[in-house]
Formats: structure tokens, C-alpha cells, sequence
């Protein structure tokens, strides 16, 4: 986890989750849409430890300038991306706001400062325990 991060999740609550709901694997996408308005107006940074897919290079490449808004971050994990080992960190006025933390293609970790944030994904995702 970079530093900026583990910094900033010392003060969050957070979710962890199953990737995998039967057959279903939950995309950073779907993350994305359940965050609604909060997540609108974030930037995000997105770090991937496996490339799977093209578009998590591309991803990185431009969370290495000064992130990306979320409709772009939406627009290249659409359709079906599924990451291995990835973070995505929403960023507002210089302060981390969520954090999606897929560990192992197994597990989403959600940290985030809204708690009505964590609260929609445990309804989408009712295996959701605190972290």
C-alpha cells in the first residue's frame, strides 16, 4: 500500500468482501457505479501489481500525471475488466476519500471517510464485513 494511502486509511472505516458472488465476479466497474454521487467528482490513482489487460497500463499511466476523473476510470475498466492484486484511490481536494483494494482477484477491501459509501456496498454485497 503506498504511504499516501496507508496514511489516510488510519482514519476510514472499511468493508472487505468476496470478489466472487457464485459466478459472478464484482468488476472495479460495478465498484465504481455503487459509489453514485460520491464517487462522481473524485480523482483517481490506480495502481495494478499484475497487468492483465492493456487498459490497467493504461490506467497507470495516466494516475501518473494527475489522475484521472471517474467517468475515464469508468470508461477503461468497462467492459468486463477483472484485476489482480490493483488498488484505486478517489482523491478530493489533495485528501483520500475511498480506497478499492482488490487483493488476489479473491477480495475487495473498500475503505472510505462516507460511511453511507460502505453502507451501499454491504447491500450489494451482504457477505460484506467490517474490516
Amino acid at each position: 500500500m503506498p504511504r499516501d494511502t496507508a496514511e489516510a486509511v488510519a482514519g476510514m472505516k472499511g468493508i472487505t468482501f468476496p470478489a466472487r458472488r457464485e459466478k459472478h465476479y464484482v468488476t472495479l466497474a460495478e465498484l465504481l457505479v455503487r459509489l453514485g454521487g460520491f464517487g462522481l467528482d473524485l480523482t483517481w490513482r490506480v495502481e495494478c501489481d499484475e497487468i492483465v489487460d492493456p487498459r490497467c497500463a493504461e490506467m497507470e499511466r495516466r494516475s501518473a500525471d494527475g489522475g484521472m476523473d471517474t467517468l475515464t476510470l469508468l470508461s477503461l475498466t468497462t467492459p468486463f475488466l477483472q484485476l489482480i492484486d490493483a488498488e484505486a484511490r478517489g482523491f478530493a481536494e489533495g485528501r483520500v476519500m475511498v480506497v478499492l483494494t482488490e487483493v488476489d482477484s479473491s477480495w475487495w477491501d473498500v475503505r472510505a471517510v462516507d460511511e453511507r459509501v460502505l453502507g451501499e456496498l454491504r447491500r450489494h454485497c451482504p457477505a460484506a464485513r467490517d474490516l
